[in-house]
C-alpha cells in the first residue's frame, strides 16, 4: 500500500480503488487513466482508457484503432468524477499530450506527473506546477551529475557540424515520439529551412504533429535509392537504426543521438556516436528536485529510475518519502539501460 490513502501498489500499476481505475498500468485492466503514448505508459487491451485527445490518437497510431473496448477524452483542467475521486488531467511538458494526473477527495490531493520535463519545448504544452499532498514524480535523471545543456545550444552544435562537414549526412537518433519532432522544431527555431529527411518509423506521427498545427517545414520520406545522395542533408531516424545496416548506404555518415544520456561520455562511445546531443525530454537533477518543492507536497513518492537518490534528498529536505518500485517502465526503442541498474526509458 502506499502513503497515499486512496492508491494502492499492484503488480499491474498503481490502483485507486475509490475510482476503479489504474494510472499507466502496465498490463491489460478495466479502466486505465494514461498519461501519455509512449509505450512504457501506454499498453493497447485495457477495457476502457481515459486521456488526452491526443495521447488516444498517438496510441490509435501507434497500436491501431482497436487498442481499447472504450475510450474518453479529458482535456487539459477538465474535471471526471471517478466513483469518489475527482480526477483531472494537467500538462506535463514532455511530449505532445502528455498530462499529470491530478487525483483528489476530501482528505488529500495526489498528482502523478508520469513522465515530464520543465525545459522550454515549441511541440508540446509546457509542464503545469500543481500543489498537492502527495507528488509520484519520476527520476530517470535522479542524481546531480545530470545537468541538461540548453538545447538550443545542442542544436548549434548539430548546425555547425553540418557546416564543417557539408559533404557528410548526419543521421539524428531520436525517439519517434516526441524527441524527434523536437529535434525538427528546433532545427527549424535556429533557421535551418532545408528539407529535413525521415525515416519510415518517423512519418505517421510526424503527420499526426502536422495535423495538429506544428510546422515542422518540409519534411521528406528517405527512400532506399537516395540515402547515397543525402550528403549535408539532416535525417532523423530511430537510434536503432544509426547503427544498423540502413544507415551504411548514406556518404559517410556522422553518427548523431539526441538524449540526455548524451551527458554520459562513456555511453555515446559505446554507441559508436561521434556527435553527442544532450537534448532530453525529462527533468534534469535541478528540474526534478525544483518542482517536488513547488508542488508543496508532504510526501513524494518516486516510480523510476534513479529512485534512492532523489528519496534521499526528498528525506533531507524534510518531506516524507519513499520509491515505488514499479516495474514495466521501459523506452522505445532498443536500448540498454544506464549504468546502476535502472530502468531504461526514452530519454
Amino acid at each position: 500500500m502506499t502513503s497515499a490513502h486512496f492508491l494502492s501498489l499492484t503488480p499491474a500499476g498503481l490502483y485507486c480503488p475509490a475510482g476503479d481505475f489504474f494510472v499507466d498500468p502496465v498490463r491489460p485492466v478495466a479502466r486505465a487513466v494514461v498519461t501519455h503514448g509512449h509505450s512504457d505508459h501506454a499498453r493497447a487491451g485495457h477495457g476502457a482508457v481515459l486521456a488526452t485527445r491526443e495521447t488516444l490518437a498517438i496510441m490509435a497510431i501507434r497500436m491501431g484503432e482497436g487498442f481499447a473496448a472504450t475510450t474518453q477524452a479529458l482535456s487539459y483542467g477538465e474535471t471526471l468524477r471517478l466513483g469518489g475521486i475527482d480526477v483531472s488531467l494537467h500538462p506535463a511538458g514532455h511530449v505532445l499530450g502528455s498530462a499529470q494526473i491530478r487525483m483528489a477527495d476530501a482528505r488529500a490531493v495526489v498528482v502523478a506527473s508520469g513522465d515530464y520535463k520543465r525545459d522550454e519545448d515549441p511541440t508540446c504544452a509546457p509542464f503545469e506546477p500543481l500543489a498537492c499532498d502527495v507528488f509520484i514524480t519520476e527520476a530517470t535523471f535522479g542524481l546531480p551529475v545530470f545537468r541538461h545543456a540548453r538545447a538550443d545550444d545542442e542544436i548549434a552544435k548539430l548546425l555547425a557540424s553540418l557546416r564543417l562537414f557539408p559533404e557528410r549526412a548526419h543521421l539524428v537518433g531520436a525517439y519517434a515520439l516526441g524527441k524527434a519532432q523536437r529535434v525538427a522544431a528546433l532545427l527549424r527555431r535556429a533557421g535551418y529551412d532545408r528539407p529535413i529527411y525521415l525515416h519510415g518509423a518517423m512519418e505517421k506521427l510526424f503527420s499526426f504533429y502536422a495535423s495538429q498545427g506544428l510546422d515542422l517545414g518540409e519534411t521528406r520520406p528517405v527512400a532506399a535509392s537516395d540515402r547515397a545522395t543525402l550528403g549535408g542533408e539532416v535525417v532523423i531516424c530511430p537510434p536503432s537504426a544509426v547503427q544498423d545496416l540502413w544507415s551504411r548506404k548514406f556518404p559517410d555518415p556522422v553518427a548523431c543521438f539526441a538524449s540526455g544520456w548524451m551527458r554520459v561520455r562513456a555511453r555515446a562511445r559505446q554507441r559508436g556516436v561521434e556527435l553527442p546531443l544532450v537534448v532530453s525530454d525529462h527533468a534534469d537533477w535541478d528540474a526534478l528536485t525544483g518542482t517536488v518543492l513547488e508542488t508543496h507536497c508532504a510526501r513524494t513518492l518516486v516510480t523510476h529510475g534513479e529512485a534512492d537518490a532523489l528519496v534521499h534528498w526528498a528525506k533531507s529536505a524534510g518531506l516524507e518519502a519513499e520509491p515505488l518500485h514499479l516495474l514495466g517502465y521501459g523506452e522505445e526503442e532498443p536500448e540498454t539501460g544506464a549504468a546502476s541498474g535502472m530502468e531504461p526509458t526514452p530519454a
